[in-house]
């Protein structure tokens, strides 16, 4: 079994900052990619931020610059720091992470549970 639990969502104003972490456990061998995605309503979910375990990182054009992602591989853990925030954020975030349960696995993709992200005066 393995989890993702994602923290770290709220209501923020417009140009205010949030932090959000995502947690994997359970049995796991190794991670490779742990990403960042997002789904507005009526809207389909798509790719926010991205990282490999070796520190590439990969962003959506509309959060350059304003989005950082970073990763603790000795926790498990991988971060995306928002700043100057805009209403059009307004998200449910997911945590996806692509790894192996064991040496002799396939690599398979795991999905937190999501944390909703509300910019708004």
């Amino acid at each position: 079994q393995v989890q993702l639990v994602e923290s770290g969502g709220g209501l923020v104003q417009p140009g205010g900052s949030l932090r959000l972490s995502c947690t994997a456990s359970g049995s796991i061998f190794s991670i490779n990619a742990m990403d960042w995605y997002r789904q507005a309503p009526g809207k389909q979910r798509e790719l926010v931020a991205a990282s490999t375990p070796g520190g590439s990182t990969n962003y959506a054009d509309s959060v350059k610059g304003r989005f950082t992602i970073s990763r603790d591989n000795a926790k498990s853990t991988v971060y995306l720091q928002m700043s100057s925030l805009k209403p059009e954020d307004t998200a449910v975030y997911y945590c996806r992470a692509t790894l192996r349960t064991s040496y002799s696995d396939y690599l398979r993709l795991y999905w937190g549970q999501g944390t909703q992200v509300t910019v708004s005066s």
